[in-house]
């Protein structure tokens, strides 16, 4: 059959999309896109681990660490991490006191708070087998011990023990009852005088947060903003802010 001139031009302009669509699928930018959204709904990441060594500093200390793709950030250190870092309120805690990295990631919470509070019991908890994996890699590498484990196995080794302190950039894109969830499951678990210290960005809900953690029974308060993300404590009723300032 021969082409119509608008026939033959159609036919090569899907010609051409097919490879450029080809081209993607098999590029550094899909496997980059794939690995954000596994970080949300994917205990284990399909896409193949691209491993690289990043240089980052944390509360005015300087890291080596591993990242890779299929985890949260995987390519560099999230700007509300990095607010939280910079601006959470300094805790007192004890020798002995759990604190915990809710959704670790690669890591950069867990070396902030492993380096912090050397005399606290470090947790770090996260549904991606890959983020753990390279969390303890991290952790590992700089001399920090701590338990990383997935959320189910942390809960059963928790017991009827009690979490002191909590720095976490929990992940909003997850959708609003799935992190409801996941806040009503970790902070019901804070010490009498414990408190969580989470980074949520201004535009996805910051204050709607607050507002709804305050609703469930928890004082909820706006400490800090910066680069539009909202550091808010959480405590219980009658535990007033008494931390140094970062």
């Amino acid at each position: 059959m021969r082409l119509t001139p608008r026939l033959s031009w159609l036919t090569s302009r899907i010609s051409h999309l097919t490879l450029r669509l080809a081209w993607f699928f098999h590029s550094p930018a899909c496997s980059k896109l794939v690995g954000m959204t596994e970080h949300y709904f994917s205990a284990h990441p399909d896409s193949t681990p691209h491993h690289r060594s990043l240089r980052v500093k944390l509360r005015d200390r300087d890291f080596e660490v591993t990242v890779s793709d299929g985890v949260f950030a995987g390519h560099r250190l999230d700007k509300g991490t990095e607010v939280l870092l910079n601006k959470v309120f300094l805790s007192t805690i004890e020798e002995g006191d759990i604190v915990l990295d809710l959704g670790c990631g690669w890591g950069p919470i867990s070396l902030a708070l492993g380096t912090e509070y050397p005399q606290a019991k470090l947790w770090a908890v996260d549904v991606n087998d890959r983020a753990r994996h390279l969390t303890e890699k991290n952790l590992r590498h700089h001399g920090i011990d701590a338990f990383v484990a997935a959320p189910e196995q942390a809960l059963t080794a928790l017991g009827s023990q009690k979490i002191r302190l909590i720095w976490s950039n929990p992940p909003i894109r997850i959708g609003k009852e799935q992190l409801h969830d996941l806040l009503l499951t970790w902070l019901p678990l804070l010490a009498d005088d414990g408190e969580a210290y989470l980074v949520v960005q201004k535009n996805l809900g910051a204050d709607s947060l607050a507002t709804w953690i305050s609703q469930q029974g928890w004082d909820a308060t706006k400490v800090r903003s910066s680069k539009g993300f909202r550091i808010l404590r959480v405590a219980w009723p009658g535990n007033p802010l008494a931390s140094e300032d970062a």
